[in-house]
């Protein structure tokens, strides 16, 4: 399974609507909003894009994005 960090999963979990593709879709519109002052951010969704892009649609629906606390 992919290794996310902390901040990809938090990112993953505010951005995701429970698809692979659509949190793709998602994270892509948003990094079109981002200005360049946000760079960290950007490069943060370029990461998880990228380790998303590795994954197929079984092993992301086995990732825990809302764990119980």
């Amino acid at each position: 399974m992919m290794d996310f960090t902390r901040d990809e999963l938090n990112l993953m979990m505010l951005y995701s609507p429970g698809t692979r593709s659509g949190l793709c879709e998602a994270l892509l519109q948003m990094k079109e909003q981002l200005s360049q002052e946000e760079a960290e951010l950007c490069a943060l969704a370029d990461s998880v894009l990228n380790k998303l892009s590795k994954l197929d649609d079984e092993s992301f629906d086995e990732l825990n994005l809302y764990p119980d606390f």
